[in-house]
């Protein structure tokens, strides 16, 4: 991948709009308090099932072979159904503490596993992109047009080992990490008040795709790393990397149900296959490895 210029510092301007947005986020998450705990954000509202994105400027990246849309027209308009909707989801990445670094290098089972010690559970895809989109569905949880500069990305290519990352080596892991501490972007926050969503660290949610290409794996993976050319929008789903999946750039969130009720630790398609609680912890505890493979027997 091609590096990126450097970036120019935000103007006064943006300073202030970032303050305002941080204010915002601030302010909606401390209306969650009554439902969900406090370190978590209560979203509320209907999600939709299908889009429409008219995209106004755009640039193909010829790395990843993607086109980037720099401007998309205001307002989204949804054309599927509109599903309602109410969870608790965490205000920032694992391990949800403003100024640490978002966690990296968990496959989903083991993400599953942390969030369960919380009483929670992953995310689901839609949960995941409707608390970044906001009840008026933006493309970017701060609007319209593409910043990187608000929600970091456009970082030059890595190039990492993957033998090193495979055996976890803390040096090749400090020298590919490129992101910043959890709510240090004032400006990265949506209008429900979720902090990071797209950008910086990529994140783990889990599948709600039953059948088709995009049903082969629990996991997706949703927000795009802090790299050029990704995808770094609140709706795209990565759905090709499987349950043991860990990478350098690779963070999650939790979610739980609100009012206190209890919350399932399993995953959408684990419970329609009905698998139990001990035998997800029982898988994660096996995956250490954090090669992808081909996930494990899907029987009950």
């Amino acid at each position: 991948m091609p590096s990126s210029p450097a970036r120019e510092p935000e103007d006064a301007g943006a300073a202030v709009e970032a303050d305002a947005a941080s204010d915002a986020g601030e302010a909606a998450a401390g209306i969650a308090g009554a439902a969900c705990p406090e370190d978590m954000v209560l979203v509320e509202g209907e999600y939709c099932t299908d889009l429409e994105m008219k995209c106004l400027r755009s640039w193909f990246d010829t790395s990843n072979k993607k086109i980037i849309c720099e401007e998309f027209q205001v307002p989204t308009r949804c054309t599927g159904n509109r599903t309602k909707k109410r969870y608790c989801i965490d205000r920032f990445e694992y391990p949800n503490r403003k100024g640490e670094r978002p966690e990296v290098m968990n496959n989903f089972y083991q993400a599953q596993v942390l969030c369960a010690a919380r009483s929670r559970r992953m995310c689901t895809e839609t949960e995941w992109t409707m608390a970044c989109e906001g009840p008026s569905y933006k493309p970017y949880p701060y609007g319209y047009v593409r910043d990187a500069g608000k929600c970091r990305g456009d970082r030059p290519y890595g190039f990492p080992s993957k033998e090193k990352i495979w055996a976890r080596d803390a040096a090749e892991l400090e020298r590919l990490w490129q992101g910043v501490p959890s709510g240090s972007q004032p400006a990265c926050v949506s209008d429900y008040g979720v902090f990071d969503m797209p950008g910086n660290a990529d994140e783990l949610a889990a599948s709600e795709q039953f059948q088709g290409r995009d049903a082969k794996f629990d996991n997706v993976t949703t927000g795009g790393p802090w790299y050029k050319g990704v995808r770094n929008q609140c709706r795209p789903k990565i759905y090709t990397h499987d349950e043991g999946f860990a990478y350098y750039y690779l963070s999650f969130r939790c979610c739980a149900e609100p009012d206190g009720a209890p919350t399932d630790p399993r995953a959408p398609k684990q419970i329609r296959r009905g698998w139990t609680w001990e035998r997800v912890v029982d898988v994660a505890k096996h995956s250490l490895d954090l090669k992808p493979r081909p996930p494990p027997d899907r029987g009950p």
